[in-house]
Formats: C-alpha cells, sequence, structure tokens
C-alpha cells in the first residue's frame, strides 16, 4: 500500500462558541446584583447603549394635556404661583414683568427699618448664648482663624471641602480601632503601647490572637515577660474575651469578667471535648458536682460569646432580592419577573446615526461596529434571559404545586432533565438559570436550587418521596420526642418505612448530621440535663 497526499473534502458540524453566545451562556448563571454590575460597566464602556429610565409621576394623558375635562391643556398661568391670591396673570409681556417686578419688591423688602418693624427688635438684639462675633473668617489682622472659629461655620464645621463630619460620623468603627483607643488611653510606656499594637494587629476577625508569643518577642526584640504582660493588659480590654489564644482561655476571660471563674468552671473548661460530647457523667465526676450545678454551668457557658471579635467592622450583609415572585390560589399560580431586578438598557440608534457620519478612518468605523453589535446583543441576550428564567420558574411552580398548597412534607422529586424535557431546553441551560436565583412564594424565599430534589422510592411501591421532604419528616420527629422516649437511628428507620418510605440507616444518619442534630446518645443526655435543672 502506497502512501501519496491527496485533497480531500469532509462535511462536518460542530458547536461554535461565539463570543455573542459566550456573552449569553454567562449573563444566564449571573445573579441580579452581578448582573447590574456587568450592566453597569458596559454602560460606562459602550457610549451607544443608554439607561432606560421610567418617568416619575407622570400619569397616562398628562403629558398631553389630558388630566383636565374636555381636554383642556396647562398653561403657565395655571403654574404661576400668584393663582388664586389676587393676582392676574394676562397681559402683555412688559405689564406682566412690571407686574412682578412690584410684587417682588413689595414682598421682598430688606432694608433695615422693614426687617425691625417685621421682627419688632432691633438687630443688635442677640440670644443669651450667642457670642455675637463676626461670621468666621480672616482676624483684622490678616491671620487665619482658629479651629474654634472655623468649627462654628454650617452644620457641618467648616465649610470647605477639606473637612468633612460626615464622614467621621458615618464611619465604621473596627476592632483595631476599638482597640487602638483602648491601649491609648491603658498603657503609657511608648515601648510596652509598640508592642501592643503589633498584638492587635495579630488579632484575627473573630477575636483570637493566633501568633505565639515567643516569635512576637524575637521579632521584636522584648522580653518575653513584657510581651506576656501587655498581652494580659489587651486581654482585658472590652469586648471581654479579645485577644485569646484558644476557646477554653476567651470563655475563661468572659467568666473572670462576670466573677463566675472557680476551680470548677476551671475544670468544665479544660475537658470542653466532653462537653461537645455530651458526656454529662464524665464531666460531674471530673469536676466534681451533681446534675443541679453542672447544668447551672453549662448553661453559663452556653451565654458567652465564643467570638467576641465578629461585633466589629462586620461587613454588610446584602438582603436576599427574589427574582420571580409567586402570587394567586392553589387553583391559579401567578409566576412573574421582579421588575426592579431587570436591568433596563436601550441602544440610542440615533446617535450611532449622528456619529456614524463623522468618522474620519477605519478605526474610527470599527470601534463604532464593534459597540452597536455589543449593545444589540446585550440587550437580546438581556430579554433572552429573562424569557428563560420566566420560563423555567414557571415549570418548576406547576411540577411543586402541592408544596406551595400543603407544604414541604408534599414536596415532589424533581431533577433537571424533568424540567429541561418539559420545557424544551438543556439541562445545562436549566442549571444555569436556577443558579443563584430565588424565588418568593406564600410559603417564603427559596432558591431556585431547593425545589430539585432526589427521590427516595415508596416501601409499599406508590409515589416516591422527595429527600427533602424526608429530612423534614425527621427533624419533626427529633423535635417532638421527650427526655424518656428519645428515638434512634433504627427507631426513626422504622418510623419512616411505616409512613411508607424505603430509606436506609445510613441514609438517616446522613441527614441527621447534615442537619446538626446529635446523635440519640447525645440527645438523651442534654435532655435528661436540662430535666434535672428544671
Amino acid at each position: 500500500m502506497s502512501l501519496s497526499p491527496r485533497l480531500e473534502f469532509r462535511q462536518t458540524q460542530s458547536l461554535v462558541m461565539t463570543p455573542q453566545l459566550m456573552q449569553a451562556i454567562k449573563l444566564l448563571q449571573l445573579s441580579n446584583l452581578d448582573l447590574v454590575a456587568y450592566v453597569e460597566a458596559e454602560l460606562e464602556r459602550n457610549p451607544l447603549l443608554e439607561r432606560q429610565v421610567e418617568p416619575e409621576g407622570e400619569r397616562p394623558g398628562e403629558a398631553e394635556g389630558e388630566g383636565r375635562e374636555g381636554g383642556e391643556r396647562v398653561t403657565d398661568a395655571d403654574l404661576d404661583p400668584r393663582a388664586g391670591h389676587g393676582f392676574e396673570a394676562e397681559g402683555a409681556g412688559g405689564e406682566r414683568e412690571e407686574r412682578v417686578s412690584d410684587w417682588l419688591e413689595e414682598r421682598l423688602d430688606a432694608s433695615r427699618s422693614a426687617i425691625e418693624d417685621r421682627l419688632d427688635t432691633t438687630l443688635e438684639n442677640v440670644y443669651p448664648d450667642d457670642s455675637g462675633r463676626e461670621p468666621a473668617g480672616l482676624a483684622p489682622s490678616g491671620e487665619a482663624p482658629a479651629y474654634s472659629e472655623w468649627a462654628g461655620v454650617g452644620t457641618g464645621g467648616r465649610d470647605d471641602d477639606g473637612y468633612n463630619l460626615e464622614a467621621f460620623v458615618s464611619a465604621e468603627t473596627t476592632l483595631a480601632d476599638h482597640l487602638e483607643g483602648q491601649l491609648a488611653l491603658a498603657v503609657s510606656d511608648p515601648v510596652e503601647r509598640l508592642i501592643g499594637q503589633n498584638l492587635i494587629d495579630l488579632i484575627d476577625e473573630a477575636g483570637y490572637l493566633s501568633a505565639d508569643l515567643a516569635g512576637v518577642a524575637e521579632r521584636l526584640g522584648a522580653p518575653p515577660e513584657t510581651v506576656e504582660k501587655v498581652l494580659g493588659v489587651v486581654q482585658s480590654f472590652d469586648p471581654p474575651g479579645i485577644g485569646a489564644r484558644s476557646l477554653a482561655e476567651c470563655l475563661a476571660i468572659q467568666l473572670k469578667e462576670r466573677n463566675r471563674y472557680d476551680p470548677c468552671m476551671a475544670a468544665l473548661l479544660g475537658h470542653l471535648e466532653l462537653l461537645a460530647r455530651r458526656e454529662f457523667t464524665t464531666l460531674k465526676r471530673v469536676c466534681g458536682v451533681d446534675d443541679e450545678d453542672l447544668a447551672e454551668m453549662v448553661g453559663e457557658i452556653r451565654r458567652l460569646n465564643p467570638k467576641p471579635g465578629l461585633a466589629f467592622g462586620s461587613g454588610i450583609i446584602q438582603p436576599i432580592v427574589p427574582d420571580v415572585f409567586v402570587r394567586g390560589t392553589p387553583d391559579n399560580w401567578l409566576v412573574e419577573l421582579n421588575a426592579d431586578t431587570l436591568p433596563r438598557v436601550l441602544v440610542n440608534q440615533a446617535y450611532y446615526s449622528r456619529v456614524q457620519k463623522t468618522t474620519r478612518n477605519e478605526r474610527e468605523k470599527a470601534f463604532l461596529s464593534d459597540c452597536m453589535q455589543t449593545a444589540t446583543w446585550l440587550t437580546r441576550s438581556l430579554d433572552q434571559r429573562a424569557r428563560t428564567i420566566l420560563k423555567v420558574a414557571t415549570e418548576i411552580v406547576r411540577q411543586q404545586d402541592a408544596f406551595l398548597t400543603l407544604g414541604v412534607q408534599h414536596l415532589r422529586p424533581l431533577n433537571l432533565r424533568m424540567v429541561a424535557d418539559a420545557i424544551g431546553m438543556h439541562e445545562s441551560t436549566v442549571s444555569r438559570v436556577t443558579s443563584n436565583k430565588y424565588m418568593a412564594t406564600p410559603r417564603g424565599i427559596f432558591e431556585m436550587k431547593y425545589f430539585f430534589s432526589s427521590s427516595i422510592s415508596a416501601s409499599d411501591g406508590g409515589e416516591a418521596h422527595s429527600a427533602e421532604s424526608v429530612r423534614f419528616r425527621i427533624k419533626q420527629m427529633i423535635d417532638a420526642e421527650s427526655p424518656d422516649d428519645v428515638l434512634s437511628d433504627d427507631t426513626l428507620v422504622q418510623r419512616l418505612r411505616e409512613a411508607g418510605i424505603d430509606i436506609a440507616r445510613r441514609t438517616v444518619a446522613k441527614y441527621r448530621e447534615a442537619m446538626r442534630i446529635p446523635s440519640s446518645v447525645q440527645r438523651r443526655r442534654e435532655k435528661q440535663a436540662a430535666l434535672s435543672a428544671g
């Protein structure tokens, strides 16, 4: 067989990811906050895009003067502030201006005698707490006024651009700022203040000092005893528990602040792992207390703050804004998009036509053409995104109408393929639509992915149950158990099978741990301790 070069034509089909398609896919999976940020960046970059602003306070028909009976138009006389007060609005232009001028001179007489007659006092009369000094400005000698004089100008302190009182009022106090202010009052020695400043810089946002004191002393060239002494001062600052090196030390500082730290409490803090496992019998033996005292000590620890630093410098919590609203009755659910989360942009065709005539070279033409193409595709992608979200949300509501009507127990098993087949889309598209999107229903606000749950077969061969509804049943049974009848995982499996749910014991244990519910042994110990304390 001989090898020789030859030309061969072959026809194939392939999916080409064009920039426009990539943009549409990107917009589809963005949340409403990320989408707004993306559109704002495009508005700054693209001169052909403009924000669609709806007129405020304008009712239909008023723009054309249809707000009155008989189609009467609103004239300047209707807007005259003197209307209804004995003033006439008609006349020639000169006469009108003369009347207005007379009216202004009559009402705005600013002579000294007129003001004194109107106020029934003299202008030299001042309030008792008024110093009567001249307004802040240059002194007679030409020198700059003192700060106390500038502080009396206006409501913001100074009237220049170099000082802004609102910036100080609205500034957020961070944990470091709060501790530094206390350090300046508590420590006077410059060396110890430098060590304290370094320790404050090493405290994390939770309020813990994770650095090694020996390493800090070596780096600063200070004796370890001095660093330990300064740390003790920092640990006395507000909030209590700040600067601790472990959870036990943090709780001990707070207990000392409340005068509740004794040898029994110290023994309890030394065995926090036993408290986490609810081994109360062992703790009573270690601490040397009875059931009532142990329950009181555990309650005291639970009232402490394990992360005192989180009270300062916390970030702004962004509230969840739903993308879809679901309203109506069980027989007729209404699904609509949240208009506040949909950016409205338009392509300025008039500006494009005007600028296109003034292009001077190919580079300007290419830039203008690229801006026009990007703007057109952005508006189309935003419209397609809104339609796709509405279509997917409508199908989810149709599939989970029993949940909206009856509750979590009736949440049906649902996956991406079922929704994709129903609306004629690909599973990846449905996955992107449901990412970072929220739906406001009569039962609360839920992420769209919440409605997708795996199925658990029924023991009697009936309709399958969703995993979310099974988790809800497990939580309900555990919440309703009594201290004398704590349900084990095997008992939970038996009761679920009696309810028609075929589930394994390891699955029940997995669901329980995912909901942060302790085991039956730990729950029994905790309930018995609470019962003894009561």
